[in-house]
């Protein structure tokens, strides 16, 4: 009898399930509680797969042998709990996707910074002329990878709720960016709750595998101690020598991974095309892989010379009239706006507020006071980082639209500013997500 295949959610992962559940021969069905994008319901009439939009039908559900949910269906939604009472199994694209391919997967999670370093990653590895792909969270399922082609390597982003439906996967080499407080709304408002889900990303490592971490990370280093692994673990710090590692020491980025000083491999800072502390930290996690992948150093070297930015992550839009603007709109929570003000060397006129996820707004006091002239809200409600900043700034406005923070962060910017959106909050008040925010607003710095 065919197994039958249920998938929740027909966005990029669900889609992707249903492509390669359908090649590999499962009965499948696809249940979506609001409408099916136009884009993904071609492709699954093209693929002859069976589907429901804008409701859930039980028996059409319930009688699964195996779930592919989507990561954005939370644990406490109905037909979870309904399936976890049947005890039917429930995993995500990416635990299906891997069961289909013998590709050495590298892994990258983090509250911050997991997107530039996938990016930068896929970028080494593909100047290296590896035979790489590069799915997960950052766009593409790899569920739609494996249907689609064959690769020796996988470069997979993975979030939190990602990790929290994978079981059997097996990270080759996983990397831990960092952990700061976010969605926490999702793990019943227990920090603790959501380290256990990153720190997922080492289940089921063995001695061949690689763990990489950043030993300046307080919350990363904590845990790990209380956790039993056997992968080989390769830190990355701003602060502090490691061998084997990776740290900066005299203006330099340096990767030891022996007790062999001439095995080193070293460039200076300056020369890293991503600035920053935090874009130090991307670099250095990417430059370590490399090398423990025995990519050569001048093509490590040139890849983190000629890098290309991700979009909505300290994105340079235009300076006009003498003001830069940059769009920084992928820092949806307090931390990755943190790093954004940290890199800030100019007057700024920082553009912030949105959906706001219980944010504490302490850690940014010191740099506001140090790098912000006004501040020009984003959001329906301000009222907190009213609260939090109006004795801290010359002056706080609030706007309803990325068009009017545009014109007027640039009415009262002076020649030699910088106009910065990072918002540190979710977007959903205003826009579909921080994407449509970015877009609005480079659009309206391109109208000014």
């Amino acid at each position: 009898m065919t197994k039958r295949i249920v998938i929740l959610g027909c966005g990029e992962s669900g889609v992707g399930a249903a492509m390669l559940a359908k090649q590999k021969g499962f009965d499948v069905f696809v249940s979506d509680g609001g409408k099916i994008a136009d884009h993904y319901k071609q492709e699954l009439l093209q693929y002859e797969v069976a589907f429901e939009e804008g409701s859930h039908t039980a028996a059409l559900i319930l009688n699964a042998d195996e779930v592919i949910k989507s990561p954005g269906i939370p644990e406490k939604n109905e037909w979870v709990q309904a399936l976890r009472e049947k005890n039917v199994s429930i995993i995500n694209e990416i635990e299906f996707a891997s069961r289909y391919t013998q590709a050495k997967t590298i892994c990258i999670t983090g509250t911050n910074g997991k997107t530039t370093t996938t990016s930068l990653v896929y970028h080494l590895l593909k100047k290296a002329g590896l035979n790489v792909a590069v799915a997960g969270n950052i766009g593409i399922s790899m569920c739609r990878m494996v249907a689609a082609g064959s690769y020796d390597y996988f470069v997979l982003e993975i979030s939190s709720f990602q990790l929290d439906d994978m079981y059997q996967f097996k990270a080759d080499i996983a990397v831990l960016c960092n952990i700061t407080p976010d969605h926490l709304d999702r793990y019943n408002y227990d920090l603790q709750n959501y380290i256990a889900s990153k720190f997922r990303i080492s289940q089921n490592q063995t001695e061949d595998s690689l763990f990489i971490y950043c030993s300046d990370d307080e919350l990363s280093v904590a845990n790990l101690a209380m956790r039993k692994g056997n992968a080989r673990l390769l830190p990355f710090s701003f602060f502090q020598k490691n061998v084997p590692g990776a740290w900066i020491a005299n203006g330099e980025l340096i990767v030891q991974l022996d007790e062999n000083q001439s095995n080193q491999f070293t460039m200076y800072t300056s020369e890293l095309v991503l600035k920053g502390r935090h874009n130090a930290y991307n670099s250095m996690a990417a430059a370590m892989l490399a090398q423990a992948l025995d990519i050569r150093k001048d093509v490590i070297r040139e890849g983190l010379t000629d890098f290309q930015n991700v979009e909505h992550r300290l994105e340079y839009v235009a300076t006009i009239r003498g003001v830069d603007f940059i769009n920084d709109s992928k820092a949806t929570n307090v931390n990755s706006a943190w790093y954004a003000l940290e890199s800030m060397d100019k007057p700024t006129i920082w553009v912030v507020g949105g959906v706001d996820k219980g944010n504490d707004y302490e850690m940014l006091k010191e740099l506001v006071k140090e790098k912000v002239r006004i501040i020009v809200c984003l959001g329906v409600d301000n009222t907190r980082i009213h609260e939090a900043f109006g004795r801290d700034v010359d002056m706080i406005l609030n706007t309803g639209s990325a068009q009017e923070a545009v014109h007027v962060a640039s009415k009262l910017a002076k020649p030699g500013e910088t106009v910065l959106l990072s918002p540190a909050c979710a977007s959903f008040d205003l826009f579909k997500n921080y994407e449509d925010r970015g877009r609005q607003f480079k659009a309206a710095v391109k109208n000014l």
